[in-house]
């Protein structure tokens, strides 16, 4: 991992008390910037959102789809978990804990709001984060890059239709031209853009090309996403500073979720007898969001200072660490796993 990968919890806590701080000082300029819409559509932040996401699709290679028969079992138990489970999972723990636990001490006017920003996050396999985790846990490398390029090309018919069921179960009105706006700008569109770019750096460089670029591109991509955070932050200040455990509340299911879903493919793995190598980063891929994608689908349909966007901040600020948790897990049980796969 990279300085940026490796303290990334740091930057964005170090976001959230810059974001609050300007956005007191500064709130005619943040407000300005929040205003700057297109179709619901807040132009800065998609314009960030872009050079957040096109570094990490062009590591994807859509060429190695065919890679999924050799690991089969692995790829179902993924794609059971990613699609089929925790969407769904998030759903219930956000009515658990938003509308019933913690419902008392949350503003009751951002309940439907916070419990959509769950939503949009699980409801999102991560693309580019998994990459790191896959290679820390000794993961297929092939494995890992056909099931991402899998997930992508399924959430660009997915990720619409899960979001609208889910929302619509949970009484949460969305609108449905705005979704489809959000997923047509930031997960069609940023696709295709990459798929071209890459395809012509290797044409012209081949992969050290491609690795050049990637490697220009990632800190910019990183520090795009901590801005977009900071802009967050500013226009949710007021809202922070009246009830600063609001953060640690929704944390609760998102910890929850993503240790629930990880445990859940790495057990299932192990029984279907799939090898560590596509074990471990099947269940990283099975527990991981991509926050990049909710942070700005959250604020297309919900605004900036939404209970919504504020929910997939958060998921950005302890994905970090709970993920290197689960990869911990995973290097620590290797043996014990290879022992109970054989019996």
């Amino acid at each position: 991992m990279n300085l940026f990968e490796r303290y990334l919890t740091v930057w964005v806590g170090l976001c959230i008390i810059a974001g609050v701080v300007l956005g007191q000082f500064l709130p005619g300029v943040f407000q300005a910037i929040a205003s700057l819409e297109i179709a619901r559509v807040n132009i800065p932040v998609g314009v960030l959102v872009w050079v957040m996401i096109i570094p990490m699709l062009l590591r994807v290679d859509f060429m190695v789809l065919h890679e999924v028969r050799k690991h089969w079992r692995g790829f179902g138990v993924t794609l059971f978990i990613n699609w089929g489970v925790k969407p769904f999972s998030m759903a219930f723990l956000g009515w658990l804990f938003i509308r019933h636990v913690f419902a008392d001490y949350l503003p009751q006017n951002q309940l439907d709001s916070y419990i959509a920003g769950l939503i949009l996050l699980a409801a999102a396999p991560c693309t580019a984060m998994v990459f790191v985790w896959s290679r820390l846990v000794n993961g297929e490398p092939l494995f890992t890059l056909s099931q991402v390029a899998l997930n992508d090309a399924i959430m660009v018919f997915a990720y619409a239709p899960l979001v609208a069921l889910l929302l619509g179960i949970s009484s949460i009105i969305v609108p449905w031209d705005t979704l489809l706006v959000s997923v047509v700008l930031y997960i069609v569109l940023p696709v295709l853009l990459a798929q071209l770019w890459r395809q012509y750096l290797l044409v012209r460089g081949g992969m050290a090309a491609l690795h050049q670029v990637l490697s220009v591109l990632n800190p910019i991509s990183i520090s795009a996403l901590l801005l977009t955070l900071v802009l967050l932050f500013a226009l949710q200040g007021n809202a922070i500073a009246a009830q600063p455990l609001v953060i640690a509340m929704l944390s609760v299911p998102i910890l929850i979720q993503v240790l629930f879903n990880s445990g859940l493919a790495y057990w299932l793995n192990r029984r279907l007898g799939v090898v560590h190598c596509v074990a471990a980063p099947s269940a990283l891929i099975g527990a991981s969001n991509f926050f990049e994608l909710a942070v700005a689908t959250a604020i297309s349909l919900f605004g900036f200072q939404s209970g919504a966007a504020l929910a997939t901040v958060v998921g950005v600020l302890i994905e970090v660490p709970v993920m290197l948790l689960v990869v911990k897990i995973a290097n620590a049980t290797q043996d014990w796993y290879g022992q109970t796969a054989s019996n």
